[in-house]
């Protein structure tokens, strides 16, 4: 079954798993597969005045829509591009007085456009929304009670005028939001800044070993008018080489935890059991609870107990970055590596969480140079788990790069700029704003290096007479926050 731009993917029904994708056709790491545009998305409540509400860029100065007075728009470009899925809302948050919460809102997009065009396929779509998996049978006492209230919120909101759907099609989008909801982020990909619902990326299965990666493309209206190349949509891009008939897979949850840590999110956020072949087999486990062998190898209670310290500095540290205390932090982190590292295999993820933590925030406080021992230490672990076109593992390996380069260790920043290079042109592809700014530096830094090779003395001199006339500049504030997952859950 294909339709409309997606003939080189087709849908099947899986034993045990219901509905997947599978290729027609061979493709090689960093292809796209397919593009599809959001059928429905809206900006997160807390963001909807930083954020454009039709391409999801962040933007300093936005033009708010003088008849709401609630949505913003890059200019008008966006804002005419987005009046068909507005206008509707528009007027129902003026007669409503104010506008509901996310979920209320991506709700009413998605039933005005199915007013619109009726319940039917929509062009490019391989499934209808209807027709999309909701849940909502598997729904706890919890989930059942927001389900609720998210209805009795949303029949305030629609206006009497519009087409009445049921109940049944109200709770039935309400579940498909809940568990197919894809997070949208800005143009640097650091930050989640919406959901979307995207209906054929939401019949590929989950696998925490997967052949393909999604990655949110926000478009360009400057370019020329061709809707492949500037509209806002999601890219499915190989990571590996595929073959026809091939099932295709994501991740719906990062790598770097235990299998029955991943199983437990997978449970309880998307309500199945993972029986991918790195859950069955455990693989990876080891690694990531990797200890300090030789002959001086810690008994099982010291290894507990320095778990343990490892799980309570992670609380403390959170406490600590949300208010901002950042050489608090900094302290907790230089802490508990001291416990750590006696102990922990350079491997062991409670060892690499607190080594990204104190990368990211020494790097903030502009200490580059033990920010940059610690980042090495945290992309030699994450090359041992994550694969190797992992989208995670060329941010941190990015970040790690900028780092050194920072702490003028030109040759180490110029080869992980390099590396980080060649896997974001495989899961982000050349045109992605991310890689284009991680091409400037490779450039930058090629640059530098090739001064530093011919003359050491003068290379380290201007780069000292550089960094007086100019400040070097500020590593953006540490987030609080984890990358953003595949699938956005309601909290």
């Amino acid at each position: 079954m294909t339709k409309g731009g997606m003939e080189s993917v087709e849908v099947f029904t899986t034993e045990g798993k219901g509905r997947g994708l599978k290729a027609q056709k061979e493709f090689l790491p960093g292809d796209v597969i397919f593009a599809e545009p959001a059928y429905a998305a809206v900006v997160f409540d807390s963001l909807t005045h930083v954020i454009c509400h039709t391409c999801f860029k962040r933007q300093e100065r936005l033009h708010r829509c003088g008849q709401c007075k609630f949505a913003y728009y890059c200019d008008r470009t966006c804002q005419r591009a987005a009046w068909l899925n507005h206008k509707n809302e528009c007027s129902a948050i003026k007669r409503h007085g104010k506008a509901p919460t996310e979920n209320i809102r991506l709700a009413a997009r998605i039933l005005w456009r199915m007013e619109r065009e009726g319940s039917a396929l929509s062009e490019g779509c391989l499934v209808a929304i209807d027709e999309l998996q909701n849940h909502v049978d598997s729904f706890g006492e919890e989930e059942k009670r927001e389900l609720r209230t998210d209805v009795e919120s949303f029949l305030q909101f629609w206006p009497p005028h519009c087409q009445q759907f049921g109940m049944q099609l109200i709770s039935h989008v309400f579940g498909v939001i809940s568990c197919n909801g894809f997070t949208l982020s800005d143009q640097r990909g650091l930050q989640a800044v919406g959901v979307g619902i995207f209906p054929n990326l939401c019949q590929a299965n989950h696998d925490c070993w997967p052949n393909c990666t999604v990655v949110f493309n926000n478009g360009n209206h400057e370019a020329v008018r061709s809707m492949f190349h500037t509209q806002m949509r999601i890219e499915l891009r190989a990571l590996n080489k595929i073959s026809a008939g091939d099932e295709l897979t994501v991740s719906y949850v990062d790598f770097l935890s235990l299998s029955e840590e991943r199983r437990k999110q997978l449970k309880k956020q998307y309500y199945f059991d993972c029986t991918c072949e790195h859950c069955k087999k455990q693989l990876k486990d080891d690694l990531m609870l990797a200890v300090k062998t030789g002959e001086s190898k810690p008994s099982a209670d010291t290894v507990k107990e320095v778990i343990q310290l490892s799980k309570d500095t992670l609380e403390k540290i959170n406490k600590a970055r949300m208010e901002g205390h950042y050489h608090e932090v900094v302290k907790l982190c230089r802490d508990c590596l001291k416990k750590q590292e006696p102990v922990l295999g350079d491997t062991n993820i409670y060892l690499l969480r607190i080594l990204s933590i104190a990368s990211e925030v020494l790097s903030y406080l502009q200490m580059f140079e033990e920010a940059a021992d610690y980042a090495k230490r945290m992309v030699d672990g994450y090359l041992k788990i994550y694969h190797p076109n992992n989208a995670q593992l060329g941010m941190a390996v990015m970040r790690a790069g900028v780092t050194h380069w920072h702490a003028g260790l030109i040759e180490a920043g110029h080869g992980l700029i390099c590396k980080a290079y060649a896997i974001l042109l495989i899961t982000h592809g050349p045109s992605h704003p991310i890689t284009k700014d991680l091409e400037v530096m490779r450039v930058q830094t090629e640059m530098e290096l090739r001064m530093f090779q011919q003359n050491e003395f003068m290379y380290y001199k201007m780069r000292e007479a550089a960094l007086k006339n100019q400040k070097i500049q500020v590593m953006p504030e540490p987030s609080n926050e984890n990358a953003p997952s595949l699938f956005h859950k309601k909290e």
